[in-house]
């Protein structure tokens, strides 16, 4: 993730706010919030962009032999991405084994569940596969600098942003670079 010019201005305004409470301003209170609200989006933006990656990865291993290439490439993103190997994957990359970059991605594979097995028995849990809800930002302590008899009340909710009026993500931001695959030299007759 990464924060704007203006964001990290906030992100230092709120963290120096917590290492020294004062009352803050209605400014940036909001500021505060509207940070909140970005980094929700983001997270949650995310939450849509790994569901989606987990299902083309879903869809290349269904299509397997004949889908190769894609597949090792997608089980690598997902794997950089936290995503715990299935069953499924495990069993389709022992039938591809012979080329050396599922052989290797098999390896990882079996070490990453074999972690994942025995965390789940030591009785902790290891949530990879969907990122914990995040509570909204409802109140700083200290709150808004308030007059002695102005009341205390809550900020109004933000307007929630309909989808017809949201950014359109970049190309980039859903579809991650893909990694060159290492091709099998070339035999030449002589």
């Amino acid at each position: 993730m990464a924060f704007s010019a203006d964001e990290l201005r906030v992100l230092r305004r709120a963290l120096a706010f917590a290492l020294h409470p004062a009352p803050l301003p209605d400014e940036d209170v909001q500021d505060c919030l509207r940070l909140a609200g970005s980094v929700d989006e983001a997270v949650a933006e995310a939450g849509r962009l790994r569901a989606f990656l987990l299902a083309d990865l879903v869809r290349y291993r269904d299509a397997l032999p004949g889908s190769l290439t894609g597949y090792l490439e997608l089980l690598q993103d997902a794997l950089a991405a936290g995503y715990d190997p299935r069953p499924e994957d495990l069993a389709a990359l022992r039938a591809l084994r012979g080329g050396p970059l599922a052989a290797a991605l098999l390896e990882r594979c079996q070490m990453i569940a074999e972690r994942s097995v025995r965390a789940r028995l030591a009785g902790r849990a290891v949530p990879r596969t969907a990122p914990a809800p995040r509570s909204r930002l409802l109140a700083l302590p200290g709150g808004r600098a308030a007059g002695p008899d102005e009341p205390k009340t809550p900020p109004a909710p933000a307007r929630p942003v309909p989808p017809s009026e949201r950014p359109a993500p970049k190309p980039s931001e859903v579809f991650p670079p893909r990694r060159p695959v290492p091709q099998p030299p070339q035999r030449r007759a002589g």
